[in-house]
């Protein structure tokens, strides 16, 4: 797994506190994600910097809490844009966000069957 990505250690920790419910917490995250990502892509599109920046600040937290260090950063990132209303940074951010999640998505998927096994 890369550390690029996604925070071995910390998914260590989450694995050992959630024990057998680890992989519920994967794809809890997972499906979670998705809805998320669907909320910054229409607060991006609706230039609504307000929506665009709690959603990027509520992502960004839940990014943390597993480990997904460069997901959060971007996440920050687009808080910011949304905090200074600097929406022509918007579009790019969001994609970037996009792209570092379907890389998370395929480390956790990867993450939970190895876990399963």
């Amino acid at each position: 797994m890369s550390d690029i990505h996604l925070d071995s250690t910390v998914l260590l920790a989450l694995q050992d506190v959630m024990e057998d419910e680890y992989p519920v917490l994967l794809d809890t995250f997972l499906i979670d994600s998705e809805e998320r990502l669907l909320v910054l892509r229409q607060a991006e599109q609706a230039a609504d910097a307000q929506s665009l920046r709690l959603a990027a600040h509520s992502f960004k937290g839940s990014c943390s809490n597993m480990g997904a260090l460069l997901l959060a950063g971007l996440c920050k990132q687009l808080e910011e844009a949304g905090r200074r209303e600097q929406l022509e940074q918007a579009p790019e951010l969001v994609e970037q966000v996009e792209r570092e999640f379907a890389i998370v998505r395929i480390l956790l998927k990867s993450e939970r069957q190895r876990y399963l096994h």
